[in-house]
């Protein structure tokens, strides 16, 4: 029987579009006894679903349907306003970027504080801090501080540092918005080797060709709420229909 290692129940997220109102606002509503209506939209409503070890999952939806919040929460650099959402083993992945990196930092300080965000001990970090620095191919600014990084180096050492943590458990949202083509194929290598080891992947894509090569699963989201889930390539081709 297989392992669940993500389990979604019931989750609900609501932002607010709105958050400065005008004295003269708030003088009109007391005048009148109302309050003021909330200016807000739910953007994950009652999402429910589980993902099972091994499985290779692609969130997918046009722009505002819901996908890299949802993502976000599956992280935890969100929290949904309802329901639960439960992992199991090392989470990892490239979410949001800085997240787990302070800009005052070093590149090789960075590694080591992100390392330990992510579950690593302090000698795993050790043995695989060679590699990790390799793959991101910043060696020269190591031991630069990461503010004076630009994006996509910032963002090839956050990828690095996540793929060696060796997570049970791998989230990406936008991949090929880590540095430039090659760079981009040396990480689709990477996921791909993550795959084979029977890792979870769950991915978050615009480039539906992409996702369909290396997600069996699709899981459609429409205004925050799950509207198809089943292979990718059959969501894939049900979102063309929509275009």
């Amino acid at each position: 029987m297989a392992t669940t290692y993500i389990d979604v129940a019931d989750v609900r997220k609501e932002f607010s579009l709105r958050h400065n109102r005008s004295f003269k606002e708030f003088i009109v509503a007391a005048l009148r006894g109302k309050a003021l209506e909330k200016d807000t939209f739910n953007a994950l409503d009652n999402v429910s679903f589980t993902v099972d070890e091994g499985e290779t999952v692609a969130l997918l939806g046009f722009n505002g349907s819901g996908k890299s919040t949802l993502l976000k929460c599956i992280s935890g650099v969100l929290t949904p306003d309802a329901g639960s959402i439960r992992t199991r083993g090392r989470v990892a992945g490239l979410i949001e970027v800085g997240a787990g990196f302070h800009p005052d930092l070093t590149g090789r300080e960075n590694v080591y504080l992100n390392g330990a965000i992510l579950g690593m001990t302090e000698q795993q970090i050790n043995d695989t801090f060679d590699e990790i620095v390799a793959f991101s191919e910043i060696e020269r600014f190591i031991d630069t501080e990461v503010k004076f990084y630009s994006s996509g180096m910032f963002l090839r050492l956050a990828f690095s540092v996540a793929v060696h943590s060796e997570p049970e458990v791998f989230l990406v949202d936008e991949i090929l918005a880590v540095g430039d083509e090659p760079f981009q194929k040396k990480c689709l290598a990477k996921i791909e080797q993550l795959k084979g080891e029977g890792r979870t992947l769950v991915i978050v894509s615009h480039d539906l060709n992409l996702v369909s090569s290396i997600c069996k699963r699709g899981i459609l989201l429409e205004k925050g709420v799950v509207t198809m889930d089943g292979p990718a390539p059959d969501v894939v081709t049900h979102m063309r229909g929509q275009e």
